[in-house]
């Protein structure tokens, strides 16, 4: 059951010579840095309940039944990654303080 939360499923067309485990290679390259983005491991889908409450996002990369193809599936609680979340990390940003700040220990309701 998801209470609240946002689920993106992308389907993207792979660039020739590119494959899923290239795509999903390159996304853990690019978020390895980065605190609020978890790439997670193997087959495991993003599930809303695991973002409920925080400012993050699960990402993972799944092949397509049709060859040359790949199905991205995000989530994140859009109460809080959403405008606030968001605004609260840009505000931390542009004044010089962590990014995490005031962003890791969130109110839940519902």
């Amino acid at each position: 059951m998801q209470s609240r939360g946002m689920q993106s499923t992308i389907n993207v067309q792979l660039a020739p010579g590119v494959s899923v485990v290239d795509l999903k290679q390159h996304l853990k390259g690019f978020y390895e840095k980065e605190e609020f983005v978890v790439v997670l491991p193997d087959d495991q889908a993003p599930h809303t309940k695991y973002v409920q409450g925080s400012n993050g996002c699960h990402i993972n990369v799944f092949p397509d039944r049709i060859p040359g193809r790949a199905i991205i599936i995000s989530v994140i609680d859009n109460l809080v990654k959403g405008a606030s979340g968001q605004a609260l990390q840009n505000l931390n940003l542009m004044m010089g303080i962590p990014e995490n700040t005031g962003l890791s220990c969130m109110p839940l309701f519902p």
